[in-house]
């Protein structure tokens, strides 16, 4: 596909992978050609993909259209900021949306960068239909897959956040490995109380075993850990 030619149809598709959860992941497509767009868009509906296209980041961005799942098909050179710039800025406000690079110009550096700051893949035109189909299937799965992850975050974050601070300590020097005498003796507390503390904390973050307390902590974010020193 050059940069003025509509993609080319392609008769394999990839096995329906877009039903999420309540909201229909959507495949937002950012380039300046506006045959390219409606191309990709014909694909992908051919597909079963859902889709939105904008002619630049700076449309993208007005419409604030990122919270939504799914992923994003990026031309690179664009006026104004740049589908770089845009992966750039969306790796400095923490926004991992899966992101697959489809340019006409592209270089070897330029698709180092762009993997190296997350992109999922880094396509040239012409691209066959199914390589990209195949790309936003995985890249969607990765996008669903990473919003499960921050519901299970968020939910422990929560849950930690209604322990008491004695309950919180204990649970930090449980993770740390240390056993129930040696916390009782740095908290000024008793064998007893330690191990009370200790269930009650387990119960209520509704875990069983200190191994799978040890994985929900190392999942949490720093500033999360953080609560148990507050």
């Amino acid at each position: 596909m050059g940069v003025d030619q509509p993609l080319q149809r392609g008769s394999k598709q990839p096995s329906s992978q877009t039903d999420q959860g309540p909201q229909q992941p959507t495949v937002i497509i950012v380039d300046d050609d506006a045959a390219i767009r409606e191309a990709l868009a014909d694909l992908l509906q051919s597909a079963g993909f859902s889709s939105t296209c904008f002619a630049s980041t700076a449309a993208l961005f007005e419409a604030d259209a990122l919270e939504a799942p799914g992923c994003l098909v990026l031309d690179v050179r664009m006026p104004g900021a740049s589908g770089l710039d845009l992966q750039r800025r969306m790796v400095q406000r923490g926004d991992v949306k899966p992101i697959i690079f489809l340019t006409g110009h592209g270089d070897i550096p330029m698709s180092v960068q762009a993997m190296k700051a997350g992109a999922v893949d880094f396509l040239t035109k012409p691209v066959r239909d199914q390589d990209l189909l195949d790309a936003i299937t995985s890249a969607i799965a990765l996008d669903a897959e990473r919003r499960a992850r921050g519901i299970v975050i968020e939910r422990n974050i929560q849950r930690l956040k209604g322990l008491t601070q004695r309950e919180r300590e204990v649970l930090q020097e449980v993770v740390r490995g240390r056993q129930n005498k040696q916390i009782a003796f740095d908290l000024g507390i008793s064998d007893v109380t330690v191990k009370l503390h200790r269930s009650n904390a387990m119960r209520k973050m509704g875990i069983s075993s200190v191994g799978e307390l040890v994985r929900i902590w190392e999942a949490l974010p720093a500033t999360a850990r953080d609560i148990a020193r507050e």
